[in-house]
């Protein structure tokens, strides 16, 4: 028989096995989203590539669920099986830079923190989340969208090699030269085809410097506001990435300079003509501060559901919409963050990440402590969806929450859906890795 955790009793592992009743079994289950609290029958520590082997062909052997945790951001905290097993990356939590030739070797459990401080300390970096506390394999399996991406791709876009364990217990390295139908898949396609134990990143001289830009206005001014900050967002260089908020508060919208502040402010007096700000906040920061100032917002210990949509385009009917959104009382208001630059670049077909022709993401969502709430901030944050989808074409598949299987054929069209199935029949016609955005083999 195979080693797995139960034959070995968890002695062979470099990690080790956690169960229910173990002291640090609580802490391993807990994830990003409060609302997630499940118990998995066993939780394996995987802390190299053999113990994720061992643990694939455990959960094989016992027929469980598997789960793969890395910084645990799901919404649905796909990560967590109940009764089922969890293999827990973040032992693996390591980054390598190769500062002459521009690389980082990134095991499959580390944060996007440890990936932006080990490359900064060259001045490099590569196209990461938002929130230092994500995993850098769930942000880059789907995508991966940051302040770097309009100028250097996303996540995806960046990686050279993946080093995946499949569903058989196989160690894989996919690369344009290597499975390069896996390579394609797992830039954009999720969890679908295995656990990623290593990723290899292209990184770019970046710098240290940056530069936040956030002006309110009145909401009585926002659709004005909305059609110039429109307008500049077409003329903005890549460096800026432009961004816009809108509650029953006002409309705040601004941008990100990843680079030399002093060349980014130049977008600051046209922004103030956009009419009259009532509040305006100009930071100058490092980049690794840039990448933790919303690390509080998003911390742990919240309950949260969220929605999105990608809006090929920003017609004044959708300004109207978002702005009424944000003055309706009871609904969470919504945000865009402007996409376009070196993301369209990418021809469609290159990789699964799709919609790349999107102009901008528009999310909405909330976060609460009361369970009793539950229920209603739920239909709040799908009410506000609801108000922006006449103007939507296709989804972030790192966006889905609940939507099942109508989510997933808006994240993908239907040629690359299908694709995506192929290269699933090879790798898990079995349907191993399920707990995700599925894509089911043909066989399911």
């Amino acid at each position: 028989m195979t080693e797995t955790a139960t034959s070995s009793g968890g002695g062979g592992l470099d990690g080790y096995v956690l169960r229910p009743g173990d002291e640090e079994y609580d802490e391993a289950r807990a994830v990003w989203n409060a609302m997630v609290d499940r118990r998995p029958r066993m939780i394996i520590r995987c802390a190299s590539v053999q113990d994720v082997v061992t643990a694939v062909r455990t959960a094989r052997e016992l027929d469980l669920e598997i789960g793969v945790r890395c910084g645990g951001h799901s919404v649905l905290g796909l990560a967590v099986p109940d009764d089922g097993l969890m293999i827990d990356l973040t032992p693996m939590g390591g980054a390598t830079v190769d500062p002459v030739h521009r690389r980082a070797r990134v095991q499959g459990g580390a944060l996007l923190a440890v990936l932006d401080r080990e490359s900064q300390r060259y001045g490099l970096a590569t196209t990461a989340g938002n929130v230092s506390h994500t995993g850098v394999g769930g942000l880059t399996l789907g995508g991966g969208f940051g302040w770097l991406a309009r100028e250097y791709g996303l996540a995806c876009d960046n990686v050279v090699s993946f080093e995946v364990v499949t569903a058989d217990g196989e160690v894989l390295r996919a690369s344009r030269d290597e499975h390069p139908d896996l390579f394609w898949g797992l830039r954009g396609g999720g969890g679908n085809f295995g656990v990623v134990t290593e990723f290899e990143f292209e990184l770019h001289p970046v710098g240290t410097q940056t530069l936040l830009a956030e002006l309110t206005f009145p909401l009585d001014d926002a659709v004005t506001v909305l059609r110039g900050w429109r307008e500049l967002n077409a003329q903005a260089p890549r460096q800026a990435t432009f961004q816009a908020d809108v509650d029953g508060e006002g409309v705040t919208v601004g941008y990100v300079w990843v680079g030399d502040p002093q060349r980014g402010r130049w977008l600051l007096p046209p922004l103030r003509d956009l009419g009259r700000p009532v509040a305006e906040r100009v930071v100058e920061q490092s980049y690794v501060e840039l990448q933790t100032q919303s690390d509080a917002v998003g911390r742990h210990t919240f309950r949260r559901y969220s929605k999105g949509h990608y809006l090929p385009a920003f017609p004044d009917e959708a300004i109207e919409a978002l702005v009424r959104l944000g003055a309706t009382d009871g609904l969470p208001g919504g945000g865009l963050q402007a996409y376009g630059g070196a993301i369209a670049d990418v021809p469609e077909e290159d990789s699964a990440f799709s919609h790349r022709q999107t102009l901008f993401e528009f999310s909405t969502g909330s976060r609460w402590t009361d369970p009793a709430e539950d229920a209603d901030r739920m239909a709040v944050a799908r009410q506000a969806a609801a108000v922006m989808e006449p103007f939507a074409s296709g989804v972030y598949v790192n966006a889905l929450s609940d939507e099942g299987t109508e989510g997933v054929r808006r994240a993908y069209p239907a040629d690359k859906l299908a694709r995506l199935t192929t290269i699933k029949d090879r790798y898990d016609p079995d349907n191993v890795f399920h707990l995700n955005q599925n894509i089911r083999p043909s066989a399911h």
